[in-house]
Parts: structure tokens; C-alpha cells; sequence
């Protein structure tokens, strides 16, 4: 899924240890637009994903996409919680602007401006062959 909407906060980074080793989670809530703004709360599990979040400046308008679990917990209590997770957040564009690149691990803002590679020169035209070229007989089987 995808949601647009105005970055208002980046919660602190919470990192910790499991079984499988380290693992590191970053949180943010962004507000959306319309008649009803909602503000909606993302969090984001591994450090690229944390480091993508940290990337955009709040006030910034984004798309996040996101997808949404239910769990019940304690299992078999019959409480559950949802938690809207974070895949992707990149900067909004603009009307009229280029939108930011598809993985969302650098925008414009924060991208090391690299040279653009030069454009090969333009190659003239060809003629087509002549009609008695093409005619020639070869030993090609088609």
C-alpha cells in the first residue's frame, strides 16, 4: 500500500538483540492531507531502512510505502494491535518535478552529486545501399 503525506516526526532510533542477532528499528509519523488529516505512525526494521527515515527532514511531504499487520497478544487474550510497516519512504514530488528515485535510499537532498557521464558524439546518417547491392548473391542461407 501507499499513503502520502507531511513528515511531522523521526522518533529517537531503538536498537537491540535477539536470537538472531542485532536488529535496529526507526519509527516516524507523518500527517496526511484532505479535509480529514489523519496522522499515521511507521516504523521500519533494519538499519537501511532506519537510515532512509533519518534521510528526510521533517516537514518534508513523502510517500511511504507500507504494509499493514494484526496481531493478538498476548495469544489468546483477545487484544490485538496493528503496526503499519515501513518498506519505502522517499520526498513527494512536486507537481511538474521528477519524482524521487524508486529506491528511496537517496534523493536529491542528500545524494553525492556525481558527473553525468558525456553523451557520445552524433553519428551521421547513412545512405541506404544501392538497389544492386542489395541484389548481391552470397553464400549467406537467408
Amino acid at each position: 500500500m501507499e499513503i502520502q503525506g507531511k513528515m511531522i516526526q523521526i522518533l529517537p532510533e531503538q536498537r537491540g538483540e535477539s536470537a538472531r542477532g542485532q536488529w535496529v528499528r526507526g519509527s516516524f509519523v507523518i500527517e496526511t492531507d484532505g479535509e480529514y488529516p489523519r496522522k499515521v505512525f511507521f516504523t521500519a526494521f533494519g538499519e537501511d531502512r532506519s537510515n532512509m527515515i533519518k534521510a528526510i527532514p521533517v516537514g518534508t511531504m513523502v510517500n511511504v510505502t507500507f504494509s499493514v499487520e494484526s496481531r493478538e497478544y498476548p495469544e489468546g487474550s483477545g487484544r490485538w494491535y496493528t503496526d503499519a510497516r515501513c518498506i519505502r519512504v522517499q520526498p513527494a514530488a512536486a507537481p511538474g518535478e521528477m519524482p524521487a528515485p524508486a529506491t528511496g535510499y537517496a534523493w536529491a537532498g542528500n545524494a553525492p552529486q556525481a558527473a553525468a557521464p558525456a553523451a557520445p558524439a552524433a553519428q551521421p546518417f547513412a545512405a541506404a545501399p544501392a538497389a544492386d547491392a542489395l541484389q548481391n548473391d552470397d553464400d549467406l542461407p537467408f
